[in-house]
């Protein structure tokens, strides 16, 4: 399955390992066309890389697939990854 879970104040190794998982399920998602889990774990990602300092790169990756929605701008993933661009900018 492409869905990962969130990281929080985790080391370095932790970090590094969790962003490998964030890639790759972002990867299996858009293989097998799964927008809204590609859209978790990208935001799972781009929390990850605001955590780092990364703020241009996961405003960037999130507005991608984000932007890509049509509807359903009323679900919680949609909500978390509107809330978490706002927060981005």
């Amino acid at each position: 399955m492409a869905e990962a879970g969130t990281v929080g104040g985790a080391h370095p190794t932790a970090e590094a390992d969790a962003e490998a998982c964030f890639h790759k399920a972002i990867e299996v998602a858009q293989r097998q066309q799964a927008k809204s889990l590609e859209l978790r774990a990208t935001t799972s990602l781009a929390r990850l890389w605001l955590q780092q300092g990364k703020r241009s790169e996961a405003h960037k990756l999130l507005s991608e697939i984000y932007h890509w929605f049509t509807e359903g701008f009323d679900t919680k993933d949609l909500q978390e990854a509107k809330t978490l661009l706002e927060e981005l900018t």
